[in-house]
């Protein structure tokens, strides 16, 4: 009898160190998670992500601690979680960047090289002329610049960001030229358009609330399916009878690295699904005019899919795309 207990004894010991322990993820998390975010501190996505932060140990027993890994257009801290440990205990900011890495050539890394929670925001470009501008809809400024290639003029902060692109799918789609000036950032791209520098700028439309508001530049079009909520007076590209299919949207979301266990996956989307509700949290979405967007992990990743679908043919259109 003993011989016998002390077999089966020695059976599931040798099974206990073939087989994974799921203890870990049973007791996840039991100490603090660290939250990585890409850019530098101050800017819009760390402000989001340390509001989306505080509130952590409601949701998850421990603290949320937001660390800024920046450099290389994001590339240097999304890659430091993507080759770290695939444990949970560092979740990233992935944004909008990620999508071109591979094709402009900057990095091979992807959304495909995560394991993804979710989808937090995604905003969209707006396209504005000054408020005294001859061209009064959309259609108007289409019109002339189908007429007239290269002759207007459009303001962007930088090659390859998603509100350049935005405007280069416009031309691309409905066979225009514009001659994109770009511009430092929104701030000098708001003051040349005011100025009467440029025709015409591609911008977040966050970006130009306040101008907006004071009715020194009018918004001709959202790009986006539906109206935006902040701006429900500015029709869509498509209602202004251009549409877009797949518009590209600058984008905020959570990952981990590859690999991560489905119980650990299962908690994290659970608590940030929590965390993306706290009031806290929406009204400071609200107070930045950034739509919310919350998007369940396989949603995120087709809305990722469709994105880079659109951004390879625009990328090629404006020189960008490395074959």
């Amino acid at each position: 009898m003993l011989r016998r207990f002390g077999l089966v004894l020695a059976v599931i010991l040798a099974l206990a160190l073939i087989l994974p322990s799921s203890a870990p993820a049973a007791g996840f998390p039991e100490r603090d998670i660290t939250l990585v975010v890409t850019w530098a501190a101050g800017g819009g996505t760390d402000t989001l992500a340390r509001t989306l932060a505080k509130n952590g140990k409601k949701y998850f027993g421990v603290n949320i601690n937001v660390v800024n890994r920046v450099g290389g257009t994001g590339a240097v801290g999304m890659n430091s979680v993507a080759t770290g440990k695939a444990d949970g205990y560092t979740v990233c900011m992935i944004t909008f960047n990620l999508s071109t890495y591979r094709m402009i050539g900057l990095s091979d890394l992807s959304y495909k090289d995560f394991d993804l929670i979710a989808l937090l925001n995604r905003s969209p470009a707006g396209f504005s002329v000054k408020t005294d501008s001859q061209f009064k809809t959309l259609k108007e400024l289409v019109e002339y610049a189908k007429a007239n290639p290269g002759v207007v003029t459009v303001g962007i902060s930088g090659p390859g960001q998603p509100w350049h692109l935005s405007a280069a799918l416009l031309a691309s789609t409905h066979n225009l030229k514009f001659t994109f000036v770009p511009f430092d950032g929104a701030a000098p791209t708001r003051v040349a358009l005011v100025g009467g520098h440029i025709t015409m700028a591609s911008t977040g439309m966050d970006e130009v609330l306040q101008f907006y508001k004071t009715k020194q530049l009018r918004l001709l079009a959202a790009v986006m399916p539906t109206r935006n909520p902040f701006f429900p007076d500015v029709p869509t590209v498509a209602e202004g009878g251009y549409p877009i299919e797949n518009p590209i949207f600058d984008w905020r979301g959570l990952a981990v690295a590859k690999g991560t266990p489905p119980e650990i996956l299962n908690v994290l989307r659970d608590g940030f699904r929590k965390a993306a509700e706290d009031p806290e949290y929406i009204k400071l979405m609200n107070e930045l005019t950034l739509p919310q967007a919350y998007m369940e992990y396989d949603k995120f990743g087709e809305f990722l899919a469709g994105l880079e679908k659109s951004m390879g043919p625009v990328l090629d259109t404006v020189g960008l795309l490395k074959k």
